[in-house]
C-alpha cells in the first residue's frame, strides 16, 4: 500500500534557509562537545569540578602552572572555587542537550500515541483525549513541572520526566489534526477495505505523512525544554550541585552581573540564549520547508 510521500528531502530546509543552517551547525557542535565529554575539556575531572581556591576568580585567558610542570590556560577564567569556567560550560552542554532530547522523546511518545488514536478513531476517544488536552493546556507549564519535581524529588531523571510529561500536549494536538485530515484520504480507505489493522494503518501509512509537522513542533519543544531546565536549575529544582548546568551556573554567579566578574553569569546565559535561538531558527526552516511541500 503506497502512501503520499514528501516530494523533496528535508535537508533542503537547511540548504535554503541560512539561519536554520547556522542553528544546525551550532547545535551539532554542542552535541560533539557533549558526547566527547572529558576527552576535550581542559578540566577532565568528573563534572569538571576540580577546585583550587588559590586560583579563584582568575580573568579569562589566565595561565596557571601545574604540578607536573605544564601550564593550563583558563580561556574563560575560573569561578569562586577555582574551577575552570569553560570546562563547566562544556560539561553543562551535556545536561542541557540531554534534558532537551529526553523531554522531546517522552513528549513524542505520549503525544503521537494519544493524538494518533484520537485523530484516527474519533468519537468518544477523540472527545476524551481532546478534553484531557484542554485540561493540561490550561495549566502553566512551569507550575506543572515544579509540582511533578516536588512529587518525585530533585534530580536529573525527575527533570527529564517532568518536562516530558508537560510537553506532549502540542505534539498530540498536531498529530490529532493531521490524522483527522489523513483518515479521509483514499489510500486510508483502501487500507481499511483490505482489512489492515488500525495500528498498521496509523503507524505504517498515516504517521509517515505527518512527520513534517511533528519535526517542526519537536524542534520548538527542544528549545522550550532547555529553557525550562535552565529555569528549574536556577531555582534549585533541576541539576543539583556539583553537576554543572547552565542554569545553576547562572544562579551561582548572577550576583556578580554588575561587577568585574560579570562574565561568570553572562557566559552561561549567552549559551542558553544561543541554543534557544538555534532551535528557533531550525524550527523556522523546517516550517518553511513544510509549507513548501504543502503547496
Amino acid at each position: 500500500m503506497n502512501s503520499v510521500a514528501q516530494p523533496s528531502h528535508m535537508f533542503g530546509a537547511f540548504r535554503n534557509h541560512r539561519p536554520a543552517l547556522i542553528g544546525l551547525i551550532w547545535i551539532s557542535l554542542l552535541g560533539v562537545v557533549a558526547i566527547a565529554g572529558p576527552v576535550i575539556r581542559p578540566d577532565a575531572s568528573h563534572h569538571a569540578n576540580a577546585q583550587d581556591l588559590d586560583q579563584a576568580l582568575l580573568e579569562p585567558g589566565s595561565s596557571v602552572a601545574l604540578e607536573d610542570g605544564t601550564t593550563m590556560r583558563h580561556w574563560l577564567g575560573t569561578d569562586r572555587y577555582g574551577r575552570d569556567v569553560l570546562s563547566r560550560l562544556m560539561a553543562g552542554s551535556a545536561i542541557s542537550l540531554g534534558v532537551g532530547l529526553s523531554a522531546v522523546l517522552i513528549s513524542l511518545m505520549i503525544g503521537i500515541l494519544l493524538g494518533a488514536w484520537a485523530g484516527y478513531r474519533g468519537g468518544r476517544i477523540d472527545a476524551f483525549v481532546s478534553w484531557w488536552i484542554q485540561v493540561i493546556w490550561t495549566l502553566p507549564t512551569l507550575l506543572m513541572v515544579l509540582a511533578i519535581t516536588l512529587a518525585f524529588g530533585k534530580g536529573l531523571w525527575q527533570v527529564f520526566l517532568a518536562i516530558g510529561l508537560t510537553m506532549w500536549v502540542d505534539v498530540a494536538r498536531v498529530v490529532r489534526g493531521q490524522f483527522m485530515s489523513l483518515r479521509e484520504m483514499e489510500f486510508i480507505e483502501a487500507a481499511q477495505a483490505i482489512g489492515y489493522s488500525d495500528l498498521r494503518i496509523m503507524f505504517r501509512h498515516m504517521l509517515p505523512n505527518a512527520v513534517g509537522p511533528i519535526i517542526v513542533i519537536a524542534a520548538a519543544n527542544f528549545a522550550s525544554a532547555i529553557l525550562i531546565e535552565s529555569g528549574l536549575s536556577f531555582l534549585g529544582y533541576g541539576a543539583q550541585i556539583p553537576i554543572p548546568s547552565w542554569g545553576n551556573i547562572v544562579q551561582e554567579h548572577y550576583h556578580l552581573i554588575t561587577g568585574r566578574h560579570a562574565w561568570l553569569a553572562i557566559a552561561p546565559g549567552a549559551l542558553i540564549v544561543s541554543v534557544v535561538l538555534a532551535f528557533t531558527f531550525i524550527g523556522d526552516g523546517l516550517r518553511e520547508w513544510h509549507g513548501q511541500q504543502s503547496l
